[in-house]
Parts: C-alpha cells; structure tokens; sequence
C-alpha cells in the first residue's frame, strides 16, 4: 500500500478482528505493536479544563452541558488567564508530562470573543515554546480558525467521534456526526495532527463499538491519536446510572485499534480510575501508549500521579518524550524549535497490520 494511505477495511472486516478471542486478540495487536512502537515506552499527557461549563452542547454524558448544569452543578466559568495556564503547563512539564491539552465547554470558537479566541492563540504558542506537545479541544472549527491554532504552533486537535455514525443520535441531539468529520477534515487540511477517538459505556452495543473504530480507520488518513476512553458516568447527567466498561472491555478496543491503525498513538484516556495495574498492563500489551497524567480530567477525578508511577515502575513502562516520531501524524506532531511552523499538505497515514486483506470501504 502507498505511504500517506489509510487501510481501507470493510465494517465487516473490522467486527471479525474485534470479536477474535480475547488473549489471541491481544497477542496479534502486541505483535503489532512491537512493529512500529517501543513497548515500553508510554507517554504522559497533562489534560486541563481552561474553560469550564455553560456549553450549549447536549452530550449526554458530559457534565458541561448547559442543559443539565442545575442536576449536576457545574458552574459556567471564564476562560482561564494565559500566565495562568503556562503555570499549569510548567508544572505538568516538571512533573514529567510531555504534552499538554486544553479543553474549553464550547460549541466552538465561534461563540466566543475575539480577545478570548486570541487568547487561548498565545496560550498555544507559549506552551509549545516550552517544547511541549500542544493539544486543543474547542468545539467545531472552520478552516480559518483550524489555521490560526496551526500558525500558533498547536501540535494537535482533539475531537472525538465519541461512538458510530449510526449510535450518535443517542448521544446528542445539538450537532450531526457530519460536523464532527467536517472538523476533523478541516484539521487535517490545515496541517495539524488529528487526535479523534471515541467513549465506551454510552450504552452502545459492540457494533457500535466496531462502527466507531472502522469510522477512525477509514478517514483521509489515519488519526496521530485515537484516544479510547472508558464513560465516567456523572450525577445529573443522562448517562448517570450508565454501567463502566470493564477494562477487558477497553482492552478489546485498544488491541482492535492498534490492529487496523498499527502506527496511531493509542490513547488510554478517560476511566482508568477504575481499573486494577491488571487491566492497564493488558492495555499496555494491546498497544496503548499514552495515559492521562494528574488527577483531574477537565471535571472528572483521574489517577493519583503517585500510583501511575508506581505503575510504570512494577511494569517496566518508561515515559515518552515529546515530538518522537508521529509517522500517522501531519508534521505540527514534529518538533520546529519550539516555534511556529507554516502549514504543511504532507500526511503520514499507516498501513495495516494483523493477517486480513486490505478491501476497500
């Protein structure tokens, strides 16, 4: 297959991989794995809410909203102060994090000020001069505003597919699944890589599982990131009595991931508090390579920083530095200095790994 190019797997071809027994699953995705990445090695990523509340999202699993902010008392905040947030970053980067991720209850910039758009502009600049990994999650772009974050020197976009084309209506009723690809295409044609993953628990069934991950594995090109996060149900929200995945569960997720997209960043993201160094190890194995690091995630408790240690220590795991070949990613996911580069058209989509025939979507 062509470099730049997505495997093309039919939905069916990526059911047949997802419901491979669990322990020759896994096998097969570490094998791939170990093709492309260091096994060992898995990155720290700092994830902080620089705008929290009064979305006018409805997701219903998403304490942010607007439309359940009374049940779950989640307050509309401002937008943090940029020497504010680069404190933030210093200290995530000195406690060993090497990409650092802002997310903001927007529906998009759209919505806001230009003298808050400019803002979180300089927030990028300066923390990428930091020589970290910038990553951002504002809502829907158009193509200026996908430049702009580009030309600040954002190393990446995260917007999440969250589940199938078909289960996304269950989801949310304010937006389409085609204004998420809309964003995720003007991401991709400005330059910067695209971090775009999905949730389990949001009581979708295991097709819907597989629809999310064949939707990944079949965009213009791979995603640089595909985070799998497991639900962390909220009081108040909808989704609040929605049971958590297992972590064999999002252990079968990561392996079917790294299977059908063998050079993406697989992301253990959202929900690890629930999970015994067990089911993280089989995650690890499966070809997870990243973690959120602290112990907040935007409005939800994450892992004490201590334990992940602790964890990295027993499993032999070492941390990812930053900027450390991205081959699925555009070049914002390469280090320029620590400055701002122009945008640029090249993409470096994966192959495939595993045994089935590469057939086209």
């Amino acid at each position: 297959m062509p470099a730049g190019l997505p495997c093309r797997r039919r939905r069916e071809e990526v059911a047949d991989v997802y419901n491979t027994p669990l322990l020759d699953l896994v096998y097969t995705a570490a094998s791939v794995h170990r093709m492309y990445n260091d096994p060992a090695m898995v990155q720290r990523c700092t994830l902080l809410s620089i705008k929290t509340g009064g979305c006018p999202e409805n997701c219903g699993y998403c304490s942010q909203s607007s439309s359940w902010s009374k049940e779950t008392g989640t307050k509309a905040e401002k937008l943090m102060g940029l020497e504010e947030v680069y404190e933030a970053a210093l200290r995530a980067k000195a406690s060993g994090s090497t990409r650092f991720c802002m997310g903001a209850a927007w529906r998009g910039p759209s919505q806001v000020g230009k003298g808050q758009w400019e803002r979180v502009l300089e927030m990028v600049g300066r923390i990428r001069g930091l020589g970290m990994e910038v990553c951002t999650t504002l809502g829907m772009l158009t193509p200026e505003q996908a430049a702009q974050l580009r030309q600040a020197g954002l190393t990446a976009y995260n917007h999440n597919l969250d589940t199938s084309p078909e289960y996304y209506g269950k989801v949310t009723t304010s937006r389409k699944y085609e204004d998420r690809l809309a964003t995720l295409e003007n991401v991709r044609q400005a330059g910067i890589s695209v971090c775009a993953g999905g949730i389990i628990g949001l009581g979708e069934g295991q097709l819907d599982r597989v629809g999310l991950l064949h939707q990944l594995a079949t965009l213009a090109a791979h995603p640089e990131s595909v985070p799998i996060n497991a639900l962390v149900a909220v009081k108040g929200t909808p989704m609040q009595d929605n049971e958590a995945p297992s972590g064999l569960d999002v252990a079968r997720c990561v392996a079917t991931a790294r299977i059908i997209m063998p050079r993406t960043v697989v992301r253990l993201s959202a929900g690890r508090l629930n999970f015994s160094f067990a089911d993280q190890a089989l995650c690890f194995m499966a070809g997870a390579n990243s973690i959120f690091d602290g112990d907040k995630l935007l409005t939800t408790p994450n892992n004490d920083r201590n334990e992940d240690l602790a964890m990295f220590e027993l499993l032999g795991l070492k941390s990812r530095p930053a900027f450390i070949d991205y081959p699925s990613g555009n070049d914002s996911s390469k280090e320029f200095g620590g400055q701002a580069a122009a945008p640029a058209a090249a993409q470096h989509g994966g192959g495939c790994g595993g045994k089935r025939a590469h057939v086209e979507a």
